[in-house]
Parts: C-alpha cells; structure tokens; sequence
C-alpha cells in the first residue's frame, strides 16, 4: 500500500480558468479521505489528476516515493470506481470482474482464485453468472468495486459511486464501502457532493469551494471547529442558522446583538480570549452561528439564560423529532426578519404564527467575521493583541520590561503589540505559569500566565511543567500606534523576478579512462543578469507545466527564505542599506534591482555586494497566472 503526496497542484485551462488552485496534503498510507464540496468546486479534477486522467498544470503528485505526474495510468498502481459503474453489459459478474486481470495476462487459476476472493468480500458470489441488467444498482456497484479490488492496488479512487442509487440503497452502501475499507487496508480517496456521506465515512476530510482547499480535518473537527462560514454551513444537516450582528465586551463578559432585532445574548469573556480584541468593539459586523440542534424551545430556567423571540413561519415532522422554522423578531410578529431552524423532540403543539421564547446553548455558538468569514475563535490564534509602551527603548507590556534590539528601537509611543504566538519561545528570562496544554494536529497551544496576565504561545512538544521560561523573538512583533506601524517584522522570503533560460556549456565526461569535453546545453534562472543552474528536475517541471516554448517565454519569480541566501564572490549584484541586529542574529537589508533583500549574516557588510541563494530551497512561481512550480 501507499501514502499519496500532493504539492502545489494546480488544474488550470487554456482560458485561464483555475479548476484547482494551490492543493497541498499529505495522505497517509491506508487512510480513508474523502473530497467533499458543491459542484464546480474541483474535487472530481482533484481525483482525475491522481488517476491520471486528467494533466496536471503544475506541481508534484507523489504515490508512494515515485513522482507519477507523466506516469501513464495504467501504471500508477491505482484503481479507479466511476459513478456509472462502467459495466460491460454483454458480459457476466465474473467476466467483468475478471477482464482486467486477462489484459495483464495473469494465469487462469490466478484470475480464478481472485475472482472468487473479491465476490465473497463483496457478498455478491452467488451473481457471479448474472449479466449487469438483471442486477440492481447497488449489486451493479459491488462489481465495480470487485473490479478495481482484484487489481491490488496501492490507492482506490471512488468518484460519486452511490450517486446513482436511492437513499436506503445509499446508505446501505456506505457502510459497505466503510467495511471493505477496513478489511482491504488500502488507502481510500472518495469524492462526494453529500456531506453525510463525508461525515460517516471519512478519517479526514478535504472541502472545497471554487478550486480552493477550506478546511482539511476530521468529521469531528469540521462540525464543531468550522474555519470559515462556508465550511460552519456545507457540514451538518439541517444548515446551521446565520444572523449578522455586533459583539461589545463589558468587563469580564460580551454582549452579541443580532441586527434587524432587538435580540441580544451575554457570553462570558472567556470564550472569546481568542478572538481579536477589535472585534469586540460593538461596531465590527460579524456572523453569529447555531446549529439546530443547539437551540431549543425555553423553559423554566432556560428563560434567564441566552432567549430570543422567534416567530414560526412552518414545521417539519420526521418522527423522532421535529424540526421548526421561524424568523428573529424584536417581540412582534411584525418585525420578522433572520431565520433560525430549530430541532424539537419535545413533541411542542406549535403553529404558525406563533411567537416563541428559543433558548440558545452559548456554549456551541459559531462567531465569523463579515468581512473575511473567517472564524474570530479559531483553536489556534494568530496572534496575542496587547496594550503596550515603547520608552527609552524598552518595550513595556503585561506589566513587564523589555529591552529592544538596536532593529526595531523607535521613537516612544502608546500602542498596540501584535505578538505571534510563534515569537514566544521557551528558554528566556522571562517566567510564566502554565495554565492549559491544547495539542490540535499535533501542535501544542498553551495559554500562560504572565505576570498575572494571559498570553498564548505554541510548542511541538507537550508542556508538563507547570512553570516556564519565555522569551520574545522580535523579529516578528508588530506595534501600531495611531493607526500607523511603528514597528513591523522583518519578512521572512525573499523574492526576485527572473526568467528560465538555456545556454551551451562544455561538460567532462569520463570514457574508456579518459576525461573528454562535449557540448551540452544547461538549463536555469537568470536573475539581474546572473544565470543559475537547474536540476534536471526542476527544468522538467517547468516543462510539464508550460511546454518548450512557453517556458522560456514566461516571466517568473524566484523565492527564498532570508536564511537561504548568503553573500558570496559573485551571484546577484546587491547594494546594502543597513544593518540590522536583533541581538542574537544580525540581518543585511539590501537593494536587488526593486526588490529589497534581507539576509542573515555574521559580518558586517557596506556597499555593493554580492548575494548567492541556495538553489536547492528555491521556489519558482509563474507570475502572469501566479502558479507555485517548485
């Protein structure tokens, strides 16, 4: 079996259309993953593009070690199960079964013996005489899927194959599917337009929307931590309930009102501890969230808690429980406006028309910003958002003092420190408490107590004291002030623009024990007149994403992290600006035609230099249609 490796793959057509933009995942050997998205979104291209069927515009497919970009897919050790089955109707279960195995000339006792395995897996051995029109859909589909097991392949591709079959059958199907998986050990990846089918099958699931990646996670993870708005409404059935609103903090607790009402709720501070403070402002629109079955009909104490007033417009009975629909109003039935869906098993003589008390459990509440959609209480934070001061070039925040590289010391200023949780290291001077160890994806989010005040950082290993020495990396803090940066940064790539170009060279090549030079001609990047050889690899994946002739014609840019590229006898010509010390590192801010240019270095340097990145952790994007190539 195989793990299967995607990096920056992208589907893009002659006209410029992006089916699939920038996919990166790693999956692991006999894992169950499954694509889920609306139609449009690029999951089916995604599954093309692995089996072979479709080109890759650029970037690296890898199954197991081996790179099958232009590996022919009869070759790539992967089966593929189409949504329509794909029957030969003339011939029987068996022949069917049995005919790709004829192709690879595989002895008759051979194809015999794993004719008869895959039927007894599948139930379907006492069909094997049966032609496909005297079977039912869900029969038809075991065969299919008896067609790619005989093969004993690395990865089973399966495109929408309960599509075509009723609900019961469906359902019946899924946990068919879910079961031969177990008992294959092989890797699954499953394309589905049915969320429910994503949810119950999956180990992690892939959601996409217009070519992009939302969210890759666990069923678990996607339903109660969305990333996006768009993710809180394609996961769960019925849709999760939006309302636009305001969120205002007094203190120790946040009022949300909901807009176009005069419902509003309290939650507690702590809740949001996450989220960004400027959101918090009672001005800053967001979406407010809740699933059905995390709001019910209120009573008794329910009614002092997190209330609003809802008018029932109609009513869904599905047995064990019913679902009502209704609308936000400000207390009257004349003020009808968001809709809300509710998940009743009380059994509740509601009509329509009706004016209810729907209490709202805060605990489960979904908060997103109207702007991005982006979740504002994502599991991991981006940044720790703190008052700050900036005198005599010491950096006072959370009650402590900080003394401030030479790179970053500014005039003194009253602001706002943005410190990534990632710029707290462990193994300073400063000493914090350890309030609470989270791992999400096998990343640590600890939230420290310093100096009596919160603040979060991240570890890849488990923390188990109980108090911690911490320090900050300036290099990436950011205060504002006014409005204005004050203080940014330092960016952590560097980029330059280029061209990919040929040249003819003389190579040594040794034969019959002596050295001869021959003619060759070599392949790289020019950039600022300086040429820089390409692997052959490289040249080749240049190749394959744009043909010969487009190729050379392209404009490119070239990437590079600034602790990848050095100062050297010849390279890139590079003017020095400045000089900056962090402390324990020093950084050389230059000029590269228009770009500026940071690099790491021990030695001071003035004047004209020259620069050399290492080529080997070079990226390569095509800028006309901003494609990632190496």
């Amino acid at each position: 079996m195989a793990n299967v490796s995607l990096k920056h793959i992208y589907k893009v057509y002659p006209n410029g259309t992006k089916a699939v933009n920038d996919f990166n995942m790693e999956i692991e050997d006999k894992e169950f993953i499954v694509f889920v998205g609306p139609s449009g979104c690029g999951k089916s291209t995604t599954l093309r593009m692995i089996a072979g069927l479709e080109d890759i515009s650029a970037g690296e497919l890898k199954v197991g070690d081996t790179v099958v970009n232009d590996v022919e897919p009869k070759d790539r050790d992967i089966a593929m199960v189409f949504q329509n089955y794909a029957l030969y109707p003339h011939m029987n279960v068996y022949e069917n079964i049995a005919f790709g195995l004829r192709l690879r000339k595989l002895s008759k006792d051979e194809i015999h013996n794993k004719v008869v395995e895959a039927a007894d897996i599948l139930g379907i051995t006492e069909y094997l005489g049966k032609k496909p029109k005297e079977m039912s859909g869900g029969q038809r589909q075991r065969v299919a899927l008896g067609r790619a097991i005989v093969r004993e392949p690395k990865v089973m591709l399966l495109d929408e194959p309960l599509s075509n079959l009723d609900a019961k059958l469906r359902t019946q199907m899924r946990a068919e599917i879910a079961k031969l998986h177990k008992k294959l050990g092989t890797t699954f990846i499953y394309v589905t337009h049915d969320q429910v089918e994503a949810m119950t099958m999956g180990t992690r699931i892939v959601v996409m929307k217009d070519g992009f990646v939302q969210q890759i996670d666990t069923p678990k993870n996607l339903y109660s931590y969305p990333a996006n708005k768009f993710v809180a409404g394609f996961i769960g059935t019925p849709q999760m309930s939006f309302f636009e609103g305001t969120l205002k903090k007094h203190d120790e607790s946040v009022t949300i009102k909901f807009d176009f009402s005069d419902s509003e709720i309290t939650v507690p501070y702590s809740m949001l501890y996450k989220a960004k403070p400027a959101i918090l402002d009672g001005k800053t629109k967001v979406y407010i969230g809740f699933r059905a079955e995390d709001v019910s009909i209120a009573e008794g104490e329910q009614e002092k808690g997190a209330v609003v007033n809802v008018v029932v417009s109609h009513r869904e009975e599905l047995g064990s429980e019913t679902l009502i629909y209704g609308d936000l109003c400000g207390g009257s039935e004349s003020a009808v406006n968001s809709k809300i869906i509710i998940k009743d098993s009380g059994g509740y003589d509601i009509k329509s028309g009706d004016i209810i008390k729907v209490a709202l459990d805060i605990d489960k509440i979904h908060l997103f910003d109207k702007e991005t959609e982006q979740s504002v209480l994502p599991r991991i934070p981006e940044y720790n958002y703190l008052d700050c001061q900036v005198k005599n070039g010491k950096l006072k925040f959370h009650g402590i003092e900080c003394e401030m590289p030479s790179a970053i010391k500014c005039a003194d200023v009253d602001g706002e420190l943005l410190l990534p949780v990632n710029a707290i290291v462990f193994g300073g001077k400063l000493k914090a408490d350890v309030k609470t160890c989270e791992q999400f994806n096998g990343i640590n989010l600890l939230m420290l107590s310093l100096n009596g005040k919160r603040l979060f950082a991240v570890s890849s290993e488990k923390i188990e004291e109980s108090t911690v020495n911490v320090g900050i990396d300036f290099k990436k803090i950011t205060v504002v002030a006014d409005s204005k940066t004050v203080i940014e940064p330092i960016p952590e790539t560097n980029s330059f623009d280029c061209s990919f170009v040929k040249r003819k060279s003389v190579r040594s090549i040794e034969e019959n024990g002596k050295t001869q030079n021959k003619k060759a001609v070599e392949f790289g990047f020019m950039a600022e007149g300086v040429f820089f050889g390409a692997s052959d690899e490289s040249a080749q994946k240049i190749f394959s994403a744009l043909g010969v002739k487009n190729a050379f014609a392209s404009q490119y840019r070239m990437e590079c992290s600034i602790y990848d590229i050095e100062v050297s006898d010849s390279g890139i010509p590079a003017e020095v600006n400045s000089i900056l010390d962090y402390g324990e590192c020093k950084f050389l801010k230059c000029t590269v035609g228009k770009n500026t240019v940071y690099v790491k270095s021990d030695k001071e340097y003035g004047g004209k230099i020259f620069l050399s990145p290492n080529m080997d952790k070079i990226g390569i994007s095509e800028k006309e249609r901003d494609i990632k190539l190496i």
